[in-house]
């Protein structure tokens, strides 16, 4: 029995290393003076990072908040943008109004860090009440030959804000702000993104709650 419990707390430890924060908001706004509606026609806009993290991320908004009387799109469809291309604002204005879109979520990084640590090997204290060498070794093998190895970590941080296009320049109706989270995978990292960013817009009475998926 003392065997199984020190071996499940080694197996505990080890776990606690590759355990990372995901995306949630740790700041959430709504306007008090915002006296519209749901909307209907939304844009789906991702300002800045790669072009094919930017697709990922709306093509997986677009699909979260779509349902039955809500049209979401991506910016790329109608505005392909290489890595680092900036939008014309002149065009954006008018890609609104030929679309008749009610409504833009636009997300952007607002931190982006590598940081690079040595993840040191599990220390294994041996006791001497195992019987046998065998036994013994057997059982903390696994933990004391574990290497030290450098492990290379993604840190992000996401803005999002909703803005209601009927006044000419737009409208801010919602505003949320992630923790700084780990994004060493970044299709997960998205996914986790946007379950929290379709919650909070459900939340806020930016997209319906019926039929929501």
């Amino acid at each position: 029995m003392r065997k199984k419990s020190m071996l499940l707390a080694a197996v505990l430890a080890s776990l606690a290393l590759v355990l990372v924060a995901a995306p949630k908001l740790d700041f959430s706004w709504k306007n008090p003076n915002y006296t519209g509606g749901t909307f209907r026609n939304i844009l789906v806009l991702a300002l800045n990072g790669k072009a094919v993290n930017r697709a990922e991320f709306e093509d997986e908004l677009v699909a979260a908040i779509s349902r039955p009387g809500i049209k979401a799109s991506p910016s790329y469809e109608f505005m392909p943008r290489p890595d680092l291309t900036p939008i014309d604002m002149k065009d954006l204005r008018e890609l609104v109004k030929e679309q008749n879109f009610d409504a833009i979520v636009v997300a952007r990084l607002t931190k982006k860090d590598t940081k690079t640590t040595y993840v040191p090997g599990q220390a294994y204290t041996p006791f001497p009440y195992y019987e046998t060498f065998y036994g013994y070794y057997g059982a903390i093998s696994p933990v004391i030959y574990t290497p030290g190895y450098m492990q290379t970590e993604k840190q992000a941080q996401v803005e999002v804000n909703s803005y209601s296009t009927a006044k000419p320049d737009g409208e801010l109706v919602w505003t949320g702000t992630t923790n700084t989270f780990e994004a060493n995978s970044v299709k997960k990292v998205i996914k986790d993104l946007v379950r929290v960013v379709t919650k909070e817009l459900e939340k806020q009475n930016i997209i319906d709650r019926e039929s929501s998926r």
